[in-house]
């Protein structure tokens, strides 16, 4: 009888070299947190908004047996609370609690924070991030306090300076602080590619990595569409396209927060989804790849300590690795471009 070929091993080892180690650059061993607790528990920092429509999302999708609001306006999250307390009837089982006291986050698996100062008028971006800083120095410190195995997943703006915050007052590992960086321009790009193409998005790989916000780079080289990289089609097919349509798309990407915060002063849902969607990715294990704000030091030639958004393999252990993924010249050249602005910035804050 012919011996079957062990598909495991022939993928396993190309020329001594592991396919996933390959594939996937590692930042730091990610060990999985506990896998024998019985209750998922999740908490939300900052009862606004974006913190409530990630709050809705995840009841709506049954992702945690346990959730906890904290924000330091006793009236309102007690309302908050209320109301969705009052859902219970049409919702999967999970109990809600709120309070002030970061006392109530101990054993969370996760740790969501929306909280942060509003920019006033005629205030300065770096006047703003001081002041968004000064929060975080009283609310970081406390998550880990009553949560030391807590995954960190930042969301307030400045998102990737924030995250890079989070990671030095907290102590933390780098695997287990993540900011949700470029995962919903991402979503924004391919809604947008599809939308150009009529497809599914869903059928649409396409990555925005580094700063999130107006220095993000738009990875053209690596976008596919059913499998089929669109760049190379293009060129195979000797279709001319030009390169000010294809940055027009990006272009659509950066300013389409600044659109729906015109229009109805804030942005809630598409965040909420996105977050959920990272959150299920964490605490299900599924190991998806999501482009996130995470440590980039020796990524693509970076040398410094700053966050910002790489394709990066997520599961129970946080950030497990990030995706070898190829850049083109112009887009590393942005890349680090964007990391250098970042660095900048951190040097005035005195973390």
């Amino acid at each position: 009888m012919e011996k079957k070929s062990d598909s495991t091993t022939s993928l396993g080892g190309l020329g001594g070299l592991d396919l996933s180690e390959a594939f996937f650059k590692p930042i730091q061993n990610a060990t999985l947190l506990s896998t024998t607790k019985n209750n998922i528990k999740i908490s939300i920092i900052g009862a606004g908004n974006v913190g409530m429509a990630i709050a809705q999302t995840i009841l709506t999708q049954d992702l945690a047996d346990e959730l906890v609001l904290v924000d330091t306006n006793p009236d309102k999250l007690r309302g908050e609370m209320l109301d969705l307390q009052h859902a219970a009837a049409f919702l999967p089982r999970t109990k809600i609690l709120s309070s002030t006291d970061y006392s109530i986050t101990s054993g969370s698996d996760l740790c969501i924070v929306t909280a942060g100062a509003r920019q006033i008028p005629d205030e300065s971006r770096l006047n703003l991030l001081h002041r968004n800083i000064s929060l975080f120095r009283h609310i970081i410190p406390p998550l880990a306090k009553f949560s030391p195995e807590t995954i960190l997943l930042i969301v307030s703006n400045p998102v990737d300076v924030l995250t890079y915050a989070s990671w030095k007052l907290s102590g933390f590992p780098p695997n287990r602080v993540i900011g949700s960086g470029t995962n919903l321009d991402s979503s924004r790009f391919r809604f947008l590619i599809a939308d150009h193409l009529d497809v599914n998005a869903q059928d649409v790989q396409a990555y925005i990595i580094g700063e999130h916000g107006d220095g993000s780079v738009a990875l053209w080289s690596s976008i596919s569409v059913g499998g089929v990289p669109i760049l190379k089609l293009l060129e195979k097919e000797q279709i001319s396209y030009e390169k000010e349509t294809l940055e027009n798309i990006h272009k659509q990407v950066i300013e389409s927060a600044y659109e729906v915060i015109n229009l109805k002063e804030y942005t809630s849902w598409a965040i909420g989804y996105s977050v959920a969607n990272l959150a299920r990715t964490i605490l299900r294990e599924q190991r998806k790849i999501h482009p996130v704000s995470v440590l980039a030091t020796g990524l693509h030639g970076i040398g410094e300590e700053v966050f910002l958004s790489l394709p990066a393999l997520l599961g129970r252990g946080g950030v497990l690795g990030v995706t070898n993924v190829h850049l083109s010249e112009e887009e590393e050249y942005k890349l680090r471009e964007s990391a250098e602005t970042l660095v900048k910035v951190q040097s005035l804050l005195g973390i």
